[in-house]
């Protein structure tokens, strides 16, 4: 990955599984601020939803690279599970922005994360290191003190992982919401059956 003075996005989450939510929000927020490059990092354990039950950390990085293998304007980073449990934004970074020097971030994520950002670790320095861009889906009601947050709307963040388990679990279809390669991944090693994992 040629980084040097770049302009790049990161798309933190859990990603259990990958969805083509995430995938258009990469797409439409590379679009709407002239990136260079999207990484999707998938977190090793995210602070606020400890507790819950989640795919192993290999599973949800191989669904994410088979996800994104076709499109140059994205990149999965291993990062976050490879430093290991729990993920904090700050962590992820302090270390991307020590791995590649001189480049400008965009950290993306929901709207209503962000309401919440002054509760993150280390949040004034997470706003030194990165500008946060919310993503919301069309006809959401942004909240209140997100200040000068820039949002980017997403029409295809109808899909939630959520669904996708639950589906999976009711043997229901899931094509068309996740990437054909993660449909059959997550068949191929029976993802999900045993429930909706929160």
């Amino acid at each position: 990955m040629n980084t040097k003075a770049a302009r790049i996005g990161v798309l933190g989450g859990t990603f259990d599984p990958i969805h083509i939510g995430h995938l258009a929000a990469a797409s439409e927020v590379f679009a709407a601020l002239s990136l260079d490059l999207v990484l999707v990092v998938p977190a090793a354990e995210q602070p606020f939803k400890r507790g819950t039950e989640v795919a192993a950390g290999q599973d949800r990085l191989a669904m994410a690279r088979m996800a994104v293998a076709a499109d140059p304007r994205l990149e999965v980073s291993a990062v976050d599970i490879e430093r290991g449990a729990p993920t904090y934004t700050i962590d992820t970074m302090t270390d991307l922005d020590a791995a590649h020097p001189g480049s400008t971030w965009y950290f993306v994520t929901g709207a209503d994360a962000l309401a919440r950002l002054d509760e993150w670790r280390d949040s004034e320095r997470l706003r030194e290191l990165a500008t946060f861009v919310g993503v919301t889906r069309p006809g959401y009601d942004v909240p209140a003190g997100l200040g000068d947050i820039p949002l980017v709307e997403v029409p295809a963040l109808g899909v939630s992982s959520t669904d996708v388990r639950r589906r999976v679990s009711l043997g229901l279809p899931i094509r068309y919401l996740v990437p054909d390669v993660v449909a059959d991944y997550i068949g191929e090693h029976h993802l999900y059956r045993g429930g909706a994992h929160g």
